[in-house]
Formats: structure tokens, C-alpha cells, sequence
């Protein structure tokens, strides 16, 4: 028996319709540095977004599912390219500015890009790599910049509001197999070339629904968002998206990223809500301490990216602002888990442990923990395993390139279909995860396991350490032990003894490191994240000043 329900496909068209029409008067806020932020309405937005897509199709000759790629900061126009790629049956690929060089040239040969949307800012990372990009055909530049830079180059170039100017303010949007390709973003590559996740309108549709969600952001009409998670990164956490469904404003830093314009953001714009990783968060929290201001708008920050240590989260909660833990990855869409404690834990001891867990899942996210064995291990809070997860925003599959079939390497889906995440855990019977490491940065010291994110943890609830990253290093006697990187305060006085004593209190003894180093910045990925295989080659290769206790 079948329902008796319509078949109407979920698609970012959708998502647009209904943002520009019933949210019309909210708003995209760009800062511009300058004092006078750019605002533009749902409406305008809507509108600009046709034009965009005009301009796409009759001067550019986009066509079907070509590639449109940005290489862009966050602000309106690339909210515009969000909805006009995909709404036209095109396929969005947000290109990650901060990737090495080598990467982002593979990255955009494989995605077979026609087009990038660069703002003028970014023309002197972009224009030295265009020879190599043999693919596109036409760079468009928005905003003031050199574009002096491109001359010479086998593309054609266009201004942006000159390609817009005169097409029309509204689009005849096709019908679109929910199931067919959005947008795509590709993995960091930390370990070989990046890989191609490709989003499906019906994906995108229904994450942003859980964004939306009480036991998610759960924001409003009456809430501005300060996207400072980049728009490259995973769609910028699906803020874009979500916020179009719900009439959401957004704040969008653009290239003002630094500590202090993000804080006089907050104080003169008010968002209610903000999402970034961990360092974002260390830097603002650093300026507010040296230049105190007036942050109270905030109800909630949303942090992930890598864990939260839970010094930053203390300290948060005695500006007022309330730090929500979530986790996921590119493949996730990236929603998987967000840690809003249960109400029947409010106002007890146990509130603060559930706000450190990664969170928990929502319906939407089946997840299982997978021994070394094989074996599907118990919710119980205690066995760990490495964590594999399914669901309508969860990716099946890599893209294989333009002629090339879907990829499903072995080490990154089970036979049955299960994304495997990397990540190693425990998930307790509520359904809350947490998140002891990486599989790839457990320390494996004489048998047993060491958390390099516990130690880290914990030495970063020091007063005199800013940072802290600790991998695995060779050791004779047990195999690996781990190392210890520190990130001093200015005016710190501890010393490696001070803060191996500190760690004693909050670790077990034989976890302790023995070898130590101080470091000017931890290395970090391009998505904010510590690199670990950095620090390990610098060890290997004796390029760090080690003292062992």
C-alpha cells in the first residue's frame, strides 16, 4: 500500500523560494572594516541570485552539471553563488583558499571547475595558479582588487556586478531531482590527494531542517548568526542553508577574521549566535581578556571542528556566553552530533560533563562503534571503538572525477555502507558521544591506549599554557610514548616539571609524558585544526627542541 501523499522534491530551490518570500526582510550583514556594513535582504538576495544565474547560463555557457567554483571569504555574493549554482541545476564547489598550493590544483582539475567566483582580495593566491587550471574558463571578480594580476592568462575575466547589472531579477528555476548534485566540497587531504564529497538537494534540504532543530542550533527569525566558520569548510557548517529556512540573519565577517574586528562585530552588530572552531574562539577570548567588551548578546556559540577544551568552555561561561559542543566532518554534511545536556541534568554536576561529550544524535545520524575485531560494540559509555555513522546527510561514497565512478575505498566505508570515521569513542546509553581521538593519534604505550586528546585536555586547564598538542613518538621500551607541545602564555612561568605535576592530578601515571617542548604555535591545519603529522615530522626530523623529564 502506498500513501497518498505529494511527491515533491526537497531541493535548494526550495530553500530560496520560501527565504526571499516569507523571511524576505531578513538580512545578510557584511562587515567591511570601514564602519558601514554591506546589508542586503532575503529578498535582495533572492533577487541578485537570479541575476547571478542569468549571467551564469547566457554569458558564460554554464550548462547541465558544471562546476561553478568560489574561492571567496564569507559575505553576500557568496551566499548568492550558494543559491544560483545549484537552483539552476549547476553544482556549487567551494574552494578552500587555505589548502597547499599542489592541492588546490588537483582539486580543481578532478571537480573539471568552468568557472570561479573570486573576490578581488584573493586575486594574488588565485591568479599565480591559473595556468595550471586548464579546466576553467572564466574568472569572476567581485569586489576591488588587482586584476591587473590576471592579465595574460587563458581565462576571461568579468566583474562581477557588471555581469549582473541588466539581467533579469527573477529566474525560471527548473525541476530538479532532489537526488541529483548541489554542491561539493572536497577533504583537507591529510593523508593523500583530497577527497570529493558531493551533496544532493535532498541532503541539503533535510540537514538543514536539523540545523533548525531545538536539539541543534535551534535558532530563529528573531536570531543573527556570526557565520565565522568559512563558507569553504563543509558550507559553512550549513548556516547558509539553514538560515534561508528559518529567516535567520547572518553576519558575515568576510576577511575580517582577526580577534579584534570578530569582537567589535559582536559588540556593535549583537548576534545572538556564532559558530567557529576552537581557535577562533582562543583568539577572541584572549582579546576580550586584554580589551574587555560588552559580548552579552550572545545566548550560544556553537564549537567544533576539533575538540573544545574545557578550560575555553569555563571561561566562556564567565563571560556570560554559553559554548555548545557539536562534532562532524566534510562527509557528514557536517551535522552528527550536538551536545545539549538532558533536562533532567540541568543544574546538577553531571550538566558540565554532558557539555564536554561531543553531543548526541539526532535521528537523523545512525552510529555504531566498531572494535579492532570487528565487532559492534555497546552503548555504555565505556567501550571504545572507532565510530561509523549512516544517515540521509552521510556520504556513501567519494566523487571519482568527471569520468570516473564513485570511490569507496575500504578504509573509509564497510562493506554494508557505513561512513568510517576516523574518530575512536565511547557512546553513552542516552546516546552522547565522546570522542577520545583520532585513530590515526592514539598513542599505543605498552598495550594500552593513551588519549592524546585527554592530555591536551588537560594541560590546556593550566593558567600558563595557551595551547597544547601531544602525538605519539617511537620509543624503545613501550613502543610509543607520548609528546608533549606546549603553547606558553605571555608572562608564563610554569616549567615542564610545574606542568607534568599539574597533568598528575588529572591523568593517570604511567600516562604522563616524558619528553616536552615549547612551540611559538601550534601547526594547524586549513580548517583551523591542529596538524599532527606536522609536529611528528618536525620530531623525526629533529627540528624540535625536546627536554625529557
Amino acid at each position: 500500500m502506498l500513501s497518498t501523499m505529494q511527491d515533491v522534491p526537497l531541493t535548494v530551490t526550495r530553500i530560496l523560494n520560501h527565504g526571499m518570500t516569507v523571511h524576505g526582510a531578513s538580512q545578510v550583514t557584511t562587515w567591511t572594516g570601514d564602519g558601514a556594513p554591506q546589508r542586503r535582504s532575503f529578498r535582495e538576495i533572492g533577487a541578485r541570485t537570479a541575476q547571478l544565474a542569468h549571467a551564469l547560463r547566457d554569458d558564460l555557457g554554464v550548462t547541465g552539471d558544471e562546476r561553478v567554483a568560489t574561492f571567496m571569504w564569507n559575505n553576500a555574493e557568496h551566499v548568492e553563488a550558494y543559491f544560483a549554482a545549484p537552483c539552476m541545476g549547476a553544482v556549487l564547489h567551494t574552494l578552500n583558499l587555505r589548502l597547499p598550493v599542489e592541492q588546490l590544483v588537483w582539486i580543481v582539475g578532478h571537480a573539471a571547475d568552468r568557472v570561479i567566483i573570486v573576490n578581488g582580495s584573493l586575486l594574488g593566491l588565485l591568479a599565480p595558479l591559473l595556468d595550471r587550471m586548464p579546466s576553467v574558463e572564466h574568472v569572476v571578480v567581485s569586489g576591488a582588487g588587482d586584476r591587473s594580476l590576471l592579465d595574460g592568462s587563458h581565462v576571461r575575466v568579468h566583474d562581477y556586478e557588471e555581469l549582473i547589472a541588466d539581467k533579469p531579477t527573477s529566474y525560471d528555476w527548473p525541476e530538479l531531482d532532489e537526488r541529483s548534485a548541489a554542491a561539493m566540497c572536497y577533504t583537507s587531504g591529510t593523508t593523500g590527494e583530497p577527497k570529493g564529497v558531493v551533496y544532493s538537494h535532498r541532503s541539503i534540504y533535510l540537514h538543514s531542517m536539523q540545523v533548525n532543530m531545538a536539539e541543534s542550533m535551534g535558532l530563529t527569525d528573531a536570531d543573527t548568526t556570526l557565520v565565522v566558520v568559512p563558507q569553504f569548510h563543509v558550507n559553512a557548517w550549513g548556516l547558509p542553508h539553514a538560515t534561508f529556512m528559518a529567516g535567520i540573519g547572518m553576519l558575515m565577517p568576510d576577511r575580517f577574521l582577526q580577534p579584534a574586528p570578530l569582537a567589535e562585530m559582536i559588540e556593535t552588530e549583537r548576534p545572538s549566535h556564532a559558530a567557529a572552531v576552537p581557535t577562533i574562539w582562543q583568539g577572541l577570548l584572549a582579546e576580550l581578556t586584554a580589551k574587555p567588551r560588552d559580548v552579552s548578546c550572545m545566548r550560544q556559540v556553537t564549537i567544533g571542528g576539533s575538540a573544545c577544551p574545557p578550560s575555553l568552555m569555563e571561561a566562556f561561561d564567565r563571560l556570560g556566553v554559553r559554548v555548545c559542543h557539536a562534532w562532524g566532518m566534510t562527509e557528514t554534511s557536517p551535522l552528527g552530533t550536538v551536545a545539549h545536556p538532558p533536562a533532567r541534568v540541568a543544574g546538577t554536576d553531571e550538566e558540565f560533563a554532558y557539555r564536554l561529550t561531543q553531543g548526541r544524535f539526532p535521528a537523523g545520524v545512525e552510529a555504531r562503534l566498531v572494535g579492532p575485531d570487528g565487532s559492534h560494540l555497546p552503548w555504555d559509555g565505556e567501550s571504545a571503538g572507532e565510530l561509523e555513522v549512516r544517515g540521509p546527510w552521510i556520504a556513501g561514497a567519494y566523487y571519482g572525477g568527471p569520468d570516473g565512478d564513485p570511490d569507496r575505498p575500504a578504509d573509509k566505508f564497510s562493506t554494508d555502507g557505513w561512513l568510517k570515521t576516523g574518530d575512536v569513542g565511547v557512546i553513552s546509553a542516552d546516546g552522547f558521544l565522546t570522542l577520545t581521538d583520532r585513530a590515526k593519534d592514539v598513542i599505543k604505550s605498552g598495550g594500552e591506549w593513551i588519549s592524546s586528546v585527554e592530555l591536551e585536555n588537560a594541560l590546556m586547564c593550566h593558567p600558563d599554557v595557551a595551547e597544547a598538542a601531544v602525538v605519539a613518538v617511537p620509543d624503545e621500551k613501550w613502543g610509543e610514548r607520548p609528546l608533549a607541545t606546549v603553547v606558553l602564555k605571555e608572562d608564563a612561568t610554569a616549567d615542564y616539571a610545574t606542568l607534568r605535576d599539574f597533568l598528575a592530578t588529572r591523568v593517570a601515571k604511567w600516562q604522563l609524558p616524558e619528553r616536552w617542548a615549547v612551540l611559538a604555535a601550534v601547526p594547524k591545519t586549513s580548517v583551523g585544526k591542529f596538524d599532527k603529522k606536522v609536529l611528528r615530522r618536525q620530531y623525526a626530523q629533529g627540528e624540535l627542541t625536546v627536554t625529557r623529564l
